[in-house]
């Protein structure tokens, strides 16, 4: 069953309301090595996405992303708002004019998402980024459909790979942002952006999942 426009909805939806929960938890993360804003700004920046989905609910997939994206940078402070901004333009981009999306555009939406990300802050894997949960993300996603699994199920596979990914930044030394002014006190902290993105990839999932048992 393809994805439409409806369950981009859902999976925004979704999306806001992951974020709203972990808000404390993501706000702590970031306590440690960065401003100590990163819940409270994605949850200002996805409660006020929510509020514009009525006004783009007759339109395309690419159309409901960029708006998102554009939403998100205007309305998310710090670091993460222009790359989760960036993120979801570039995948609006990706999947202009489309009313439905297959598993491949699913696979080419995150790939537009990363190289957005990669482009705005020139991070790499293993530097202690959003990048460390994205890219094992996208390898486990395509490895399981490769291998003939459901979209849901993949989506499930890149959603674990994305956790697994955050957690693995905790011993990493930060690179970029704020964090990396820390030096090796950044050491023994786990990524708030790392931590977020694998929430959305959780978001995706559930989505994804529920529209195969609704099919």
């Amino acid at each position: 069953m393809p994805i439409t426009v409806e369950h981009v909805t859902h999976f925004l939806t979704a999306a806001a309301e992951l974020i709203h929960a972990h808000r404390d938890e993501l706000t702590s993360l970031d306590a440690a090595i960065g401003d100590a804003d990163h819940g409270a700004n994605l949850d200002r920046g996805f409660a006020a996405v929510i509020a514009r989905l009525p006004t783009v609910a007759d339109k395309d997939i690419g159309t409901v992303l960029k708006t998102t994206g554009m939403t998100i940078v205007s309305t998310v402070g710090g670091a993460s708002g222009p790359l989760y901004g960036t993120a979801f333009v570039r995948a609006g981009m990706a999947l202009a004019d489309r009313h439905e999306m297959s598993a491949e555009d699913v696979v080419l939406a995150l790939e537009a998402a990363l190289d957005g990300i990669v482009a705005r802050g020139k991070a790499q894997p293993g530097e202690k980024t959003m990048v460390d949960a994205l890219v094992p993300a996208l390898e486990a996603l395509r490895a399981a459909l490769a291998a003939g699994r459901s979209l849901g199920r993949a989506v499930q596979a890149a959603a674990a790979a994305a956790e697994a990914g955050a957690q693995a930044t905790i011993p990493m030394l930060a690179m970029k942002g704020r964090a990396s002014y820390l030096g090796e006190r950044s050491i023994g902290h786990q990524d708030p952006g790392a931590t977020s993105t694998a929430y959305l990839l959780r978001a995706l999932a559930m989505t994804c999942s529920r529209n195969e048992e609704e099919a």
